[in-house]
């Protein structure tokens, strides 16, 4: 879900979604030996980056 108020915020959050989620794939071709689904990956992501939320000062934790 985008949640910017402003075009430009909108522009910024769909090239963070699209830069996220090529980093995600970059990872599965990295890691292509062991079978990893795209959802997996993404989870594992999730869990990598709340479990170090002080490296990544977000306004939108929940």
């Amino acid at each position: 879900m985008l949640t910017s108020k402003t075009p430009d915020g909108v522009l910024q959050q769909i090239w963070a979604h699209l830069l996220v989620r090529h980093a995600l794939r970059e990872l599965m071709v990295a890691t292509a030996a062991a079978w990893v689904s795209f959802t997996e990956t993404l989870r594992s992501a999730r869990r990598s980056v709340t479990a170090h939320r002080q490296l990544f000062p977000l306004k939108c934790w929940s």
